[in-house]
């Protein structure tokens, strides 16, 4: 993943850290993370949960690389894979140098609480909120919604990911907080996440488009093979479904579904690498993985060391 870069300016102190892009599912974290760092990264998808794992994205200039961090929503979890994806989200805000909570503007209930602000106090971090999807409400209602941040004790912004309404004002608010450190990655990379994973996350997106209800939401993509060497790369990627039933949609009727996922998912892909591929999918069923912790460690998600300590039953 490459991007441009030029070497820092002279007499100034070079800053680099980890922000944390926090908040309550489908606020809009992801298309911030896209719209900050000029590649299509994250998921995007009106559908709730969306993000799974943690996203990385590299934002590199002549005085600053940020490493963000599109963490999956906070919620509290009802079976292994939620339990998984809140783990992740509280990691990468104590792993980061700086929380950036996105709240969105038109869902009061996603703003910081008291809760969230004792929560985040205690890791003492630095924590700006910023207010997502400001174009969607009127300047009255920006004005109570900062007032009710700023009443919780936060530094507070308005934003839009989709417009870019305020993002250089976060970046602005941002910048000062990070720690002085030369560059940790290449000046040319844009993630810290291989090619493979993005591969994986296009086709799952994919799917989210095509498929309504529940279905999305029992899918994994996993690359099962991946030669870059050759021309047009080879990727085969298999799409692990949770029942027989759900394995004949994702096919379709003399295999049109699969087909249609996989012209939109090349047309992303080779966006993505700039150069073309030959996408190979095949579906497989992997009974309730989402709710098997074992099932969930080998499809590579992340859990809470003493996540088997009480089996909790989802």
């Amino acid at each position: 993943m490459t991007a441009s870069h030029a070497g820092p300016t002279p007499n100034a102190p070079y800053r680099c850290g980890y922000v944390a892009l926090a908040g309550r599912p489908n606020v809009g974290k992801s298309a911030l993370l896209n719209a900050l760092v000029g590649e299509h990264l994250s998921i995007v998808s009106p559908k709730a949960q969306t993000t799974r794992e943690r996203v990385s994205g590299i934002l590199t200039s002549p005085t600053h690389q940020i490493l963000f961090i599109d963490a999956p929503g906070l919620i509290d979890p009802g079976y292994a894979l939620q339990e998984s994806m809140r783990w992740s989200a509280l990691k990468a805000i104590k792993d980061a140098d700086v929380v950036a909570y996105i709240s969105d503007a038109t869902r009061p209930d996603t703003l910081p609480d008291a809760g969230v602000a004792e929560a985040l106090d205690r890791r003492s971090l630095s924590v700006i909120v910023a207010i997502n999807k400001i174009d969607l409400v009127d300047g009255v209602t920006e004005a109570r919604l900062s007032e009710q941040v700023r009443a919780c004790g936060f530094d507070v912004l308005s934003i839009s990911a989709v417009t870019g309404r305020g993002t250089n004002e976060l970046l602005g608010r941002i910048l000062p907080l990070l720690p002085e450190s030369p560059p940790l990655f290449p000046p040319g990379d844009t993630s810290t996440q291989p090619l493979r994973f993005f591969a994986e996350e296009l086709v799952r997106e994919s799917c989210l488009d095509l498929f309504r209800e529940e279905l999305p939401y029992s899918i994994v993509c996993r690359v099962e093979e991946f030669r870059e060497e050759q021309d047009p790369v080879y990727i085969r990627v298999i799409i692990y479904v949770e029942r027989e039933s759900q394995k004949g949609i994702v096919i379709g009727r003399g295999g049109s579904a699969i087909k249609r996922v996989g012209e939109l998912s090349r047309e992303k892909i080779e966006r993505l690498l700039g150069r073309g591929i030959y996408l190979e999918l095949r579906v497989k069923v992997m009974p309730s993985w989402p709710r098997k912790r074992g099932q969930l460690r080998q499809f590579g998600f992340g859990l809470p060391p003493n996540a088997d300590s009480g089996q909790k039953r989802y």
